[in-house]
């Protein structure tokens, strides 16, 4: 069973949006990267559950790029498209449940990150 954690609303509220910032890729090219980029900057020195947060927010961010920016050129092969769909639909669906998680003081720990910033 997870810890919960004592935070205060700023923090429950930046770590939240430190995640839903990804949403801003669908709105700006990469911005789904600079959206978590931001608020983790931004927050990462007042708040650990804030720096937490914002580190995972921002490598599954950039993983997903990864594995996006790899199956482009398999879209020729036809076997792209699904897994670009797949990925996008892994994206939606870890992202919601992390915004939830967080101002909850819970940590989720995104599938498939690779850990770019420690």
């Amino acid at each position: 069973m997870e810890e919960r954690r004592v935070l205060s609303e700023t923090e429950r509220n930046w770590a939240m949006l430190c995640h839903l910032s990804a949403f801003a890729g669908f709105f700006f090219p990469f911005g789904g990267v600079i959206g978590p980029l931001i608020c983790w900057l931004t927050r990462k020195d007042e708040s650990e559950w804030v720096n937490l947060n914002g580190r995972n927010s921002l490598n599954f961010q950039l993983s997903m790029l990864l594995y996006i920016v790899l199956a482009i050129p398999l879209c020729f092969i036809i076997i792209g498209i699904p897994i670009i769909i797949i990925l996008g639909t892994l994206k939606v669906i870890c992202v919601i449940i992390a915004s939830v998680k967080a101002p909850k003081g819970e940590l989720f720990r995104y599938p498939l990150s690779i850990p770019f910033v420690q």
